[in-house]
C-alpha cells in the first residue's frame, strides 16, 4: 500500500473483526493518516496480514465503500476516496456524538442525573486538559 498503515485486530475484542478493520481505516482517513488516492492492501493481503478469513476483510471493504470512504477499481485495487474537509468534520462529529450517546445511555441506566453527568464531563475535560 502507498501508506504503511498499521491495523490490529483482536479475537478477544467484543467488536466483530470486520468492524475493527472498518473503524481503524475510517479513523485513519478522518485524521489524515490515509489521504485521497492512497491505495489499500488487497482484500486477500489484508486477510493474510491479519490472519483472518478473506470474507472478513471483504465485508470491511464493502462497508467502507458503501459509506463512501473508499472505492475499488477492478484489477487495480481499493483506494481512499476524496472526501471534502467539511464532510470529514461532519463525520468526526458523528463519531463523537455516537460515543457521547452511549455514555448518556449508560448514565441513564445507572441513574446518574443530567447535572452530575455534566460535572463528570467537565472533570474529564479538565483532567485531559481539553479546554
Amino acid at each position: 500500500w502507498s501508506n504503511a498503515v498499521f491495523i490490529t485486530t483482536s479475537e478477544n475484542n467484543p467488536i466483530p473483526l470486520y468492524q475493527q478493520i472498518v473503524d481503524q481505516i475510517r479513523s485513519q482517513i478522518m485524521i489524515g493518516e490515509l489521504r485521497a488516492g492512497d491505495s489499500l492492501p488487497s482484500i486477500r493481503q489484508l486477510a493474510k496480514d491479519l490472519t483472518t478469513i478473506v470474507m472478513t476483510t471483504k465485508r470491511a471493504y464493502h462497508e467502507l465503500e458503501r459509506e463512501g470512504y473508499i472505492y475499488t477499481r477492478p484489477g487495480k485495487g481499493s483506494f481512499v476516496a476524496s472526501i471534502s474537509p467539511e464532510k470529514i468534520e461532519e463525520l468526526k462529529r458523528q463519531v463523537v456524538s455516537e460515543h457521547l450517546r452511549q455514555a448518556v445511555k449508560a448514565a441513564h441506566v445507572l441513574g446518574i442525573e443530567k447535572n452530575v453527568l455534566g460535572e463528570l464531563l467537565n472533570k474529564i475535560l479538565k483532567e485531559m486538559r481539553y479546554e
